[in-house]
């Protein structure tokens, strides 16, 4: 897997505008890819099964929230008890976000808004829980997180459970791996698509932890208009462990 390539944010960003205006993939299209990959690696990191077990989705406003909360769905579905706790009043939310939100409400999914006053309640369901997953911020993460990112980042890192990062652990520059504060520390973090390079740095290793892989479904010929060659990473599964 050494061959396989990484790639700046502009570069992930130019992906998807072409995955949705030139190839005709949605983002939804794509956000379920993701979303099932994620309660893929998250029922392996319970130990294959997610019976019984108490998984906590921090959801950003975007499509990494978006991701979360798909995310979410497949889990309830795999058996397992999931709280989806979101940063922002729904009506906040960006369109993909909310769609995956409303789903979520027409099969009775817990949902929580953070607030101020919800603080001890969602510490309450982060520490009991058997992994956290973070959906917070993508690699689009501009400057020092703010609140309510600040507050819920804090929140898992100072729970000592483990976390699952999505695409990139919210906090970190995708470009750079520099890390923020706060910046969340995962157990392993799901890249989509290709590892950014940020990810791979020296200072994002302790924040990164194990990373993955996940299959988007991107075309080859994407890759091509943007003279990156890379190889049939998923020939044999849609998770593909990195480091």
């Amino acid at each position: 897997m050494i061959n396989i390539p990484r790639v700046t944010v502009e570069q992930m960003r130019e992906v998807d505008r072409l995955m949705v205006d030139e190839i005709g993939i949605s983002i939804l299209m794509m956000m379920e890819n993701a979303s099932r990959n994620i309660a893929i690696l998250s029922r392996k990191m319970l130990g294959g099964s997610v019976r019984d077990k108490h998984i906590v989705i921090l959801c950003g406003k975007g499509n990494n929230g978006g991701d979360g909360l798909g995310a979410a769905r497949h889990l309830i579905n795999f058996g397992g008890k999931v709280t989806c706790i979101i940063s922002e009043h729904k009506e906040n939310l960006g369109e993909n976000a909310r769609i995956q939100l409303n789903v979520l409400k027409n099969i009775d999914a817990t949902i929580i808004e953070f607030s101020d006053g919800e603080t001890q309640l969602i510490q309450e369901k982060i520490n009991n829980s058997d992994l956290v997953i973070d959906a917070l911020l993508g690699y689009n993460l501009k400057g020092t997180p703010k609140s309510p990112y600040f507050n819920l980042i804090n929140l898992a890192n100072n729970s000592s459970k483990p976390i699952l990062a999505i695409d990139m652990p919210s906090g970190l520059d995708g470009n750079t791996g520099q890390p923020h504060a706060p910046t969340i520390k995962a157990r392993a973090t799901i890249t989509l698509a290709l590892p950014k390079v940020g990810l791979l740095t020296e200072k994002a290793r302790e924040h990164v932890g194990e990373l993955y892989v996940a299959d988007l479904s991107v075309p080859s010929n994407v890759y091509r208009k943007l003279g990156i060659s890379v190889p049939n990473v998923f020939e044999y599964e849609e998770v593909v462990k990195l480091l």
